[in-house]
């Protein structure tokens, strides 16, 4: 059983056995069929999840999953384990994501439209979904750059049609960047972002690993620039300080990409980010209230609610 739907278990029971939630407002907070929130909890009980209390490491998650849930008003929080390996950390949590969002794609019943936004870690979201869903998803860029969405070179099955913006991410000019905006086509992607019934977003943090400095679409100079300007992060590569207020700068004028005020009027938003170097940029994305569901791992989610001591 994958860590996701092992998660969902526990959620159902808690609600159902500590919070005594009715079976209806289970499947409506979770955004399921009240006839699964049956199943899962005969499930937890022939299996021994349900022992007239939840097993301690699961409580002891959904704590901390429900502590991060009520501090920052979210819709649902899935916190997986922090990896041995540090460098595991994007591969783990991609993976986790995709069996996320793949359990909840079959509770809906509508054309699947998701929108996905630049960054090592929702290229190996997509890449995950393309290689294991049932059915095609239809995927929308919420950024220029269309390498960035392309199957990378282990994907032998891609069950993916990808809807990109026929642009860079950075543009050298703003003139350039104002008349592509303007685009027919450009516009029409971006209207489509608008119907997705997902956006899965990472979040960027201002160290030496930033992928948008791996890749070069900044320069040490413009990052450090930002990071005097109280920069702690991107979203979207739009930077942001630790309130979650967007930065000001002229790289704004040069940038293909959704605007946080579009950003948060989309549906789903679901931001993954893990590691504590993502700390600073994760709180603000959360401040800021851009975020509608978090995804991230153990050692970070307690530190998002100050939760010392927390052994994992």
């Amino acid at each position: 059983m994958t860590d996701y739907k092992d998660e969902i278990i526990t959620k159902v029971a808690w609600h159902y056995y500590i919070e005594n939630l009715t079976q209806q407002a289970i499947a409506e907070k979770l955004g399921i069929s009240r006839m699964r929130v049956v199943k899962l909890l005969d499930f937890a009980k022939q299996n021994g999840i349900i022992q007239f209390r939840i097993a301690q490491n699961k409580e002891k998650k959904r704590l901390l999953e429900k502590l991060i849930f009520d501090k920052y008003k979210l819709e649902d929080v899935f916190v997986i384990p922090t990896p041995k390996e540090p460098s595991r950390m994007n591969d783990v949590l991609a993976q986790s994501a995709a069996t996320y969002i793949s359990d909840r794609m079959l509770e809906m019943q509508d054309p699947m439209y998701i929108n996905m936004g630049y960054g090592d870690t929702p290229s190996k979201v997509l890449n995950h979904l393309a290689r294991t869903t049932e059915v095609p998803i239809s995927v929308v860029s919420l950024t220029g750059g269309v390498s960035y969405y392309l199957p990378n070179t282990q994907s032998n099955i891609f069950n993916a049609k990808l809807y990109l913006y026929p642009s860079p991410l950075m543009l050298s000019d703003k003139y350039v960047c104002r008349a592509l905006l303007n685009e027919p086509s450009v516009i029409e992607i971006s209207r489509m972002t608008e119907l997705a019934s997902f956006s899965i977003i990472g979040l960027g943090s201002m160290d030496s690993s930033a992928t948008i400095l791996k890749n070069g679409i900044l320069s040490a100079n413009d990052f450090a620039y930002l990071s005097m300007q109280g920069a702690v992060g991107d979203i979207l590569t739009h930077f942001v300080d630790k309130h979650g207020t967007p930065i000001q700068s002229m790289l704004e004028d040069r940038l293909i990409s959704t605007s946080l005020f579009q950003l948060k009027a989309l549906n789903n938003v679901i931001g993954i980010a893990g590691g504590i170097h993502k700390l600073d940029i994760i709180k603000a994305a959360l401040v800021g209230g851009y975020l509608d569901v978090l995804i991230t791992d153990e050692e970070t989610a307690a530190k998002l609610v100050d939760l010392e001591g927390y052994e994992s």
